[in-house]
């Protein structure tokens, strides 16, 4: 059997999370008519009682006077009939009208209990024994009468039901119940009312904190309610934080911006001794012989390398930096068809074919954008085995360039498919030997021209596809040729 304790301990953390669950308007308001009801509750009991007191007080002491009344307007007389019998005849009101006044029911009697005269419907009532008595759902009032000329006493009862009275005391706490719980309803409302323009400070704290979060700008400030409250403490305490924010966000961008300035500068100056030393290791391994033309020729290998990724680093903080080359009308088409015969002497076994209709201009960089067409199909050629197909298209849709480079390979992870564009990325088990850099260039480069690089899915579910576009610059009309190398 469970332990009656543990059931009452589980019900009140059960309704205390409840509570802690429900809207701070929803407490106050919830709070503020609990408290209502409980003092309308208090009110209503107190008046309860004392207004059915009042109402069975009055009620009794009606039926008292009305039989009191009645006994002082009536007599009972000695009549003898013709045959020499003795009859008791009542004289007095009228019984039907007197009771009819109060709902009521009116016996004349003898001390015997046996009837003289009644009203009509009149119930037999119980002997005369007391003065006041409840009987069979009546409060029944007797009084004695004398009876002329003889003497002796007979007695008239005044009876009027204990429903009538119960029923105007049911009415009367049905009202004050009604009251109650009217009551409780309009303090509920008047405090959701109340709680809503309390929170009216919370709520425009909440809209300028959302503000803040959709435009991710620290240095809107917040504003401050008129009172000197816990509202007004906490403005003052969320701007405070918004200015140390803004402060060390502006203190982080000026060193990131100092960073990237400094490794664009760097990389741009690297440029020069690299260039040197690639002449004299040309220069060398020209002229050497033997271990040491070899050593000179990976050592020329090497600076090559180092080359390509200082021109990668360069491109990338140039785009870091926000510094954009000079842009002029490219023939897209042509910088793809330059960058597939470029790759030409390293694509092995691999077949690459471009469809590229001419005319697909766009506004760029020639440069950045050759890299961008470079890196797409090198990296497919890296990343898939020998005889793998690589197609590389251009086209013009809804007014973009779109560039597709897709192959039939293995394809690339899901898990993997958002990473790829990170910079210095390798996937499991790359021997390519590559330094990261070539996608997340393709990236930078799309974005400088205002385009989009993404990685779908191909249409025959195989391999991958890499798909750049780019807004086009002019109209496009010209038939689709096909270039394979």
């Amino acid at each position: 059997m469970a332990n009656p304790g543990s059931f009452i301990r589980s019900a009140a953390r059960a309704t205390s999370s409840a509570y802690k669950r429900l809207p701070i308007r929803w407490r106050l308001a919830g709070g503020s008519a609990a408290l209502t009801l409980v003092i309308l509750c208090g009110f209503a009991t107190i008046v309860g009682v004392l207004t059915t007191r009042r109402i069975q007080s009055d009620f009794n002491q009606q039926v008292a006077e009305a039989a009191d009344e009645l006994a002082k307007q009536s007599d009972l007389r000695v009549v003898e009939r013709p045959n020499g019998q003795l009859d008791l005849r009542y004289r007095g009101p009228n019984l039907e009208a007197y009771a009819a006044a109060q709902s009521a029911v009116v016996r004349v009697i003898t001390e015997d209990n046996e009837l003289i005269k009644s009203s009509r419907d009149a119930p037999k009532l119980a002997p005369p024994l007391a003065p006041t008595i409840e009987f069979n759902g009546y409060r029944v009032e007797s009084r004695p009468v004398r009876v002329h000329p003889i003497g002796g006493v007979g007695f008239v009862q005044y009876a009027r039901r204990l429903s009538d009275v119960r029923a105007t005391a049911n009415r009367v706490k049905v009202f004050l119940g009604l009251g109650v719980l009217g009551g409780t309803a309009l303090a509920l409302l008047a405090g959701l009312a109340t709680a809503r323009r309390a929170m009216s400070p919370i709520t425009e704290l909440t809209e300028a904190a959302r503000t803040i979060e959709r435009t991710r700008d620290p240095s809107r400030r917040i504003p401050h309610p008129e009172a000197e409250d816990e509202v007004a403490e906490l403005a003052r305490t969320l701007d405070g934080m918004l200015h140390a924010l803004d402060d060390a966000r502006t203190e982080t961008e000026a060193t990131l911006s100092r960073q990237r300035e400094f490794v664009a500068d760097a990389s741009h100056e690297l440029r020069t001794p690299l260039t040197s030393v690639l002449a004299n290791l040309e220069l060398l391994e020209e002229v050497l012989d033997g271990e040491q033309r070899e050593a000179a020729a990976s050592a020329l290998r090497s600076s090559r390398r180092m080359r390509r990724l200082v021109a990668d680093l360069l491109l990338l903080a140039r785009a870091d930096a926000g510094r954009i080359a000079p842009h002029q009308d490219i023939d897209l088409s042509r910088v793809v068809a330059e960058a597939a015969g470029e790759l030409e002497p390293v694509a092995g076994d691999h077949q690459i074919t471009v469809s590229a209709p001419p005319g697909a201009t766009v506004s760029g960089a020639r440069d950045e954008l050759h890299r961008l067409a470079v890196n797409l199909m090198e990296n497919a050629l890296r990343h898939t085995d020998p005889g793998t197909a690589v197609e590389a298209s251009v086209e013009r849709a809804n007014g973009q360039v779109v560039l597709s480079v897709s192959d039939d390979g293995p394809g690339i992870p899901i898990e993997n498919r958002e990473k790829v564009f990170e910079r210095f990325f390798r996937g499991d088990g790359d021997r390519s030997g590559s330094s990261g850099l070539g996608l997340a260039i393709v990236r930078a480069v799309a974005e400088s021209h205002a385009g989009s690089v993404s990685l779908e899915d191909s249409p025959d579910g195989r391999g991958a596809t890499f798909v750049v576009r780019l807004p086009a610059e002019k109209p496009y009309a010209a038939p689709t040729h096909r270039i394979s190398v």
